[in-house]
């Protein structure tokens, strides 16, 4: 009979190391089903309360301890969530041995055996990275009712390269749609995606820095021009906020960043 727990993985950053490590030490574990949730960027006192909230509803969901890894530098953050009904493991400083005992159940000698991520998981990022590259660069509209998220954004915003890792990575269903100049002078969302603004997620950039990756493309072009950069993400913004879309600036972010901020802010689910 297989056991039901449930894992956190809990992180004031991305969360990729603490899933990462905790994901491998459970794989060695037979006979559990391990329910994973990652929670990034538990950076406050006030995110760390809601953290214990959703353990503890986990933990008696489960009739059993959650079991969180976690990658927290703050030793004030990590106290709160540590007196929640939970098992904890700082994936720094512990590996298999307290895991062993708390699973009451010596780990298997089989390297590389994870259970926990089947050919579904496979399965789901294949079709993903699939509807990513189909709906790129406002291809094909006519999909947007099976995405999890669309990005919208002037040229050269991030957009493509985030909807590929959230299909790589999360199996998530991403597209995205360039909002032009002529959409950016009406201040009126395109007619083609007006019906899912409820899917809408925002990306803009610092102009100096999207001027750059614009030279890159076309060098000395009106296109690439400063003047034309903080125009395209002035008025972009304000339809943003006009439109009550939600955004983030991507200047300083890596693409595993965006991605992750973009998940926790659209309350996106991963699918793999």
């Amino acid at each position: 009979m297989t056991t039901k727990r449930t894992a956190f993985f809990v992180s004031d950053g991305t969360g990729i190391t603490s899933e990462a490590l905790g994901m491998s030490l459970l794989s060695r574990f037979e006979g559990f089903e391990f329910e994973r949730i990652t929670l990034p960027y538990v950076d406050s006192v006030e995110k760390a309360n809601e953290t214990v909230e959703k353990i503890n509803e986990a933990s008696l969901r489960n009739d059993a301890k959650a079991i969180i890894f976690d990658t927290l530098v703050d030793d004030r953050i990590r106290s709160i969530i540590a007196s929640s009904n939970c098992f904890m493991i700082d994936v720094f400083a512990a590996f298999l041995g307290p895991l062993e005992q708390e699973l009451g159940q010596q780990p298997s000698d089989r390297v590389g055996r994870n259970k926990i991520t089947e050919n579904r998981g496979y399965d789901h990022r294949i079709s993903a990275i699939s509807y990513a590259l189909d709906n790129d660069d406002g291809a094909r509209t006519r999909y947007y009712n099976e995405a999890d998220v669309i990005l919208v954004g002037v040229s050269r915003s991030g957009k493509t390269p985030t909807c590929l890792y959230l299909a790589m990575q999360y199996g998530i269903k991403a597209a995205n749609y360039p909002l032009t100049e002529e959409d950016i002078d009406d201040q009126k969302l395109p007619a083609s995606i007006k019906s899912f603004k409820q899917k809408l997620f925002g990306l803009t950039i610092e102009p100096d820095r999207l001027s750059l990756i614009r030279n890159e493309r076309k060098a000395n072009s009106r296109y690439a021009s400063m003047k034309q950069c903080n125009y395209e993400v002035e008025e972009v913004e304000l339809m943003y906020r006009r439109e009550r879309i939600p955004f983030m600036n991507t200047t300083h972010y890596s693409v595993e960043e965006i991605a992750t901020r973009i998940m926790v802010q659209a309350e996106i689910k991963r699918r793999c």
